[in-house]
């Protein structure tokens, strides 16, 4: 597909139309890779958004213990030497 290279203020940029922009779940922001002479756009994505204050809401709630513990009694950690 070609797109045209248009002024934006100072700038340059491109325009996507809605159709790209609604098919590739493009919202407020992209990543942009320089790749072996090619740029490439890919919609940013943020898969650990909201994270840190779930588990902070976890920790002032006392529900970040384990539910069991990570060493068995049977386990011989002297083999991992």
């Amino acid at each position: 597909m070609e797109v045209s290279v248009i002024r934006i203020g100072n700038s340059k940029g491109i325009r996507l139309s809605k159709t790209l922009l609604d098919r590739y779940n493009i919202k407020d922001t992209v990543d942009l890779i320089l790749e072996k002479g090619q740029i490439v756009l890919r919609p940013s994505s943020t898969p650990r958004k909201g994270w840190e204050k779930a588990f902070k809401e976890m920790n002032d709630n006392g529900d970040d213990r384990l539910l069991f513990s990570d060493v068995f009694e049977d386990e011989n950690l002297e083999e991992w030497k």
